[in-house]
């Protein structure tokens, strides 16, 4: 079986080869887009994400096998353009924990490796909101792009260094308040995402 590397190399002489690179990331990329600016807008970044792809396809850095990184990277980008998308999609997650919808229950601190991610997400959107735009979008990379910290680094063209120290950051932002403790971000899982895009396997 082609590694994504291979394929998008021979896409250069052979473009039609790239949809290959769609077929296999569509639905990762289509689920991420929606859980940022919501189901109406991520068909649009989805689309941009792979035009811009197909066109730098170039610049890939062939040493990665997975071109998943990169892509979530190039949507990350798209996805800026979208701010009054993404942030109706997080006044969306503060209604619905405000109306009840969804409650942690201390399931925070005592969920498993990436579990119960909707209703944690849910309860923390409006501290999850408030980070700053470069620490939200490292931590939205991890919990739902479902990257390494490596891959994130190399989505947000950054050291693994400052992965690291953006996402210490991140985890003491979202602890309780009044708490000294850190926040584990192993729960903010990939949310299980109804709809066209489905979920990841």
């Amino acid at each position: 079986m082609s590694t994504d590397s291979d394929i998008i190399c021979r896409s250069v002489d052979v473009p039609s080869a790239f949809a290959e690179v769609f077929e296999r990331h569509a639905r990762v990329i289509g689920a991420f887009a929606a859980r940022r600016v919501g189901t109406d807008a991520a068909q649009d970044v989805l689309s941009e994400t792979m035009l811009v792809a197909f066109r730098r396809r170039r610049d890939f850095d062939a040493t990665w096998d997975s071109a998943k990184p990169w892509l979530l990277g190039i949507a990350s980008r798209v996805i800026k353009k979208h701010r009054a998308d993404e942030a109706r999609q997080w006044r969306s997650f503060e209604a619905s924990v405000s109306r009840g919808d969804h409650t942690s229950d201390g399931a925070i601190e005592a969920a498993g490796d990436r579990a119960d991610a909707s209703s944690a997400v849910r309860a923390l959107a409006p501290r999850i909101a408030a980070l700053a735009a470069r620490d939200r979008e490292t931590l939205l990379l991890y919990a739902w792009g479902d990257l390494t910290y490596e891959e994130i680094g190399m989505a947000l063209g950054v050291p693994v260094g400052t992965v690291r120290s953006r996402l210490n950051r991140v985890r003491r932002k979202l602890a309780p308040p009044g708490s000294h403790a850190s926040v584990r971000l192993t729960w903010i899982a990939k949310e299980e995402t109804d709809g066209a895009y489905g979920t990841s396997a």
